[in-house]
């Protein structure tokens, strides 16, 4: 691979950034409070679909190879859409996809300022959600390199999180908890 030209681009992520931003990519906020309250609806039903929604995205990340495979193209995966169903489909799915991750961020800044409020809380939740959201953007903006340390690190810590809480769970399952019974807050 030639160098790039003075003040060109260059790759600045690593592959131990790209693995850890997949990861930490579906692993977001909502994920830690949706799930709290899903589980303390349902109960453990709520793992099956949990597993049944993975199964489908394998699935569905499986075809997105296929294609990509079959019709290697340098836009996104809108482009599949747009030469299986035309230029009205790729369109739509790119604004769409735009769209959800407008809301998605929005909504994970509510939900990462509602977790800090635990530690926080003489801040208003609308103060935190901007604060988390300009510091997104401020590490977004400074350098490719700073943006994959950050969510590299980030990522870890989610990654971190969701194991503890499985070994504590399967813990208070066997029997290694406190000895009252424990009651949903709802």
């Amino acid at each position: 691979m030639a160098a790039a030209p003075e003040g060109g681009l260059h790759q600045g992520l690593q592959q131990r950034h790209l693995s850890m931003i997949a990861i930490g990519g579906v692993i977001g906020a909502g994920l830690f409070v949706g799930s709290s309250s899903i589980i303390g609806t349902v109960g453990p039903g709520a793992f099956l679909t949990y597993a049944v929604t993975g199964v489908l995205i394998i699935m569905v990340m499986r075809m997105l190879g296929e294609m990509a495979a079959a019709n290697p193209s340098t836009g996104s995966f809108s482009d599949y859409a747009r030469l299986a169903l035309g230029d009205w489909a790729g369109f739509t799915v790119a604004w769409l996809y735009w769209y959800f991750w407008v809301i998605v961020v929005g909504f994970e800044a509510v939900a990462g300022a509602g977790l800090l409020q635990k530690w926080l809380p003489d801040v208003p939740l609308w103060a935190a959600s901007l604060g988390l959201l300009l510091l997104m953007t401020a590490t977004n903006l400074y350098s490719v390199r700073s943006f994959g340390e950050f969510e590299y690190w980030f990522a870890g810590i989610k990654v971190a999180t969701i194991a503890v809480f499985l070994l504590l769970g399967t813990a208070m399952y066997s029997g290694c908890g406190p000895a009252t019974p424990w009651t949903s807050p709802t």
